[in-house]
């Protein structure tokens, strides 16, 4: 199966519905005939813009089933803390709700053919996902210090990503000032937010991503306004290493794998 996880899929589906709608939305008004701007834009061997968007970021979570599974699992004794996880207990995570994020970049976009542009986007993502146990989230040197009249379950990690994507657009036939178009192509991220020795979960510095995309533009009087819905999905295992043995070290020794996926709606200006 394609798709190794639910959310995954569900990243995909809402990216072809969103697609959709967009489709839906345009294509009465492109039907009809009125003056067209900007005839010769499509000419253009090279040209460029900028890019403002909206985000969510989600994990794809593997567990180990129980924890002993993994090798490296060792129980220690939190002076007799009676939420200590043993060999035969079964930690799970994954992340409970969608935290909106912003995007920006630049747009530089080759013709390859008619119908083919070849599109490098550089930028800078920023976003937020919250990690939720089935057990509670408790730091010594961090700010989430175990209160049993009110736990927490959830652990926040924040990205800032520079985002390097190389995509392929394929679009089809102009409608008046108006043109559905898809997107494909491979993307590396670099997050550039700052880590610690103690943060509970850490997350490897560099990923590599598989991107899938529907937009429209549209050609106004001076400039090309693109919407456009697109899916990231992580293809490494993104979990970096525990914290120190200041802190507990089973919130990341319960996970195998953490794969980054990435959902963005971009407004292109071009």
């Amino acid at each position: 199966m394609f798709f190794k996880t639910v959310t995954e899929l569900k990243l995909v589906l809402r990216t072809i519905l969103t697609g959709i709608c967009i489709f839906l939305i345009f294509v009465a008004d492109g039907q009809k005939i009125k003056q067209k701007y900007l005839t010769t834009f499509d000419d253009k061997v090279l040209h460029f813009g900028f890019s403002l968007g909206l985000n969510t970021l989600d994990f794809s979570v593997r567990e180990y089933i129980p924890i002993r599974t993994n090798t490296f699992f060792k129980p220690d004794d939190w002076q007799a803390d009676p939420r200590q996880i043993g060999y035969e207990d079964t930690v799970r995570a994954d992340v409970a709700s969608l935290i909106p994020g912003f995007t920006v970049g630049i747009v530089t976009n080759l013709r390859v053919s008619r119908y083919l542009d070849l599109r490098f986007l550089p930028g800078m993502s920023f976003g937020e996902r919250k990690l939720t146990y089935n057990i509670p989230v408790i730091s010594n040197t961090g700010n989430q210090i175990f209160n049993p009249e009110n736990p927490q379950y959830s652990y926040s990690i924040k990205s800032t990503f520079l985002d390097f994507p190389l995509l392929v657009k394929y679009k089809a036939e102009r409608i008046n000032n108006d043109r559905p178009y898809v997107i494909f192509g491979g993307a590396m991220r670099i997050d550039i937010s700052k880590s610690a020795s103690v943060d509970l979960v850490g997350l490897t510095r560099v990923g590599y991503y598989a991107e899938l995309g529907a937009g429209w533009d549209t050609y106004l009087m001076f400039f090309r306004l693109s919407v456009e819905a697109k899916v990231s999905l992580g293809l490494i295992n993104q979990l970096g290493k525990g914290p120190d043995n200041q802190e507990r070290q089973y919130y990341t020794e319960a996970i195998e794998s953490l794969r980054s996926n990435i959902f963005t709606l971009s407004f292109h200006f071009e």
